[in-house]
């Protein structure tokens, strides 16, 4: 079996039980490593069923997600009957010894799939729901609580490091959107910036560290990309703005154009072969030099 196809069955299955456990139902007396990172997807959870936004779910969206649901159910057996033994096989095999515990452990089974399959859904509508609600919220808006709870769900839900680069490259980008709107509150206007970088950091060091495992430019040019486009947004906020705010910003510019310069250089290490980095930062891997003689 697939690895990470178990593994992400298993998150499955535990969320399935925290979510059950969170709404009252039976505890179960087992603890996972996965149960930290699921915390606040359980959170986003209760948040809905408290703040309930009135958000219209598109047509398009629930015929996706109904699509998804008939193939994941089809793909683990839901509802499929077993398959009837010919006569043949019936003559000449004995009928196999059954546990009695059999059963009880087959509905069971079903039941925790159907239990994924619910969580699935729920949290498909629900993430998208609360998304559309909260997208535009800023610091001090009592949706944005459940705006970063989405993205740490989001995060929760990604698979690989390259996925996963790219959404804080993309929670950067929805940072600086929320920067350029407080104009009037100096401390969020900080605060923000600090996770903008945070996350392009995070994004970086993710794809450069990609790049090296897979000896692939890929990963770098999605790096380039950002940092050209972010550049500009990010000049733009200086402005007529106040001198800490100015110096602020510089800092953030200071801290793409390290994340370009550090691009290139793994860049050029690629196409020379890739010596052993020299060890890593919070960029990511820092490569050595490329011989002269190459």
């Amino acid at each position: 079996m697939n690895s990470d196809l178990f593994i992400s069955r298993r998150r499955a299955r535990r969320f399935a039980q925290l979510l059950d456990e969170a709404n009252g139902g039976r505890r179960h007396h087992v603890r996972s490593r996965v149960d930290e990172k699921l915390t606040d997807l359980v959170a986003v959870g209760h948040q809905v069923g408290d703040a309930a936004p009135t958000v219209e779910v598109s047509a398009e969206f629930r015929t996706g997600l109904r699509a998804m649901l008939l193939a994941t159910a089809e793909r683990e057996g839901l509802g499929r009957p077993a398959p009837a033994a010919t006569t043949d096989q019936t003559e000449k095999r004995p009928a196999p010894h059954r546990s009695p515990l059999l059963p009880a452990v087959t509905a069971r089974r079903a039941r925790a799939r159907g239990a994924i399959l619910i969580g699935i859904a729920t949290g498909a509508v629900a993430v998208s729901g609360i998304s559309a609600a909260s997208e535009n919220a800023v610091p001090g808006d009592a949706l944005y609580g459940m705006k970063r709870s989405t993205e740490r769900a989001q995060l929760a839900l990604t698979g690989s490091d390259h996925s996963r680069g790219q959404l804080f490259l993309d929670f950067a980008r929805t940072r600086l959107s929320e920067a350029a709107q407080l104009r009037d509150d100096r401390a969020g206007y900080s605060g923000v910036l600090d996770d903008m970088d945070a996350d392009t950091r995070q994004g970086v060091r993710l794809l450069t560290t990609a790049a090296v495992q897979a000896s692939d430019r890929t990963a770098l040019d999605v790096v380039d990309a950002f940092v050209a486009a972010q550049r500009t947004a990010v000049s733009e906020l200086v402005g007529d703005r106040p001198r800490a705010d100015r110096d602020r910003t510089e800092h953030s510019l200071a801290l793409l154009g390290d994340a370009l310069e550090r691009s290139g250089a793994l860049r050029a290490a690629i196409d020379c072969g890739l010596p052993a980095p020299n060890g890593s930062d919070t960029l990511g891997p820092t490569p050595a030099s490329c011989p002269a003689n190459r």
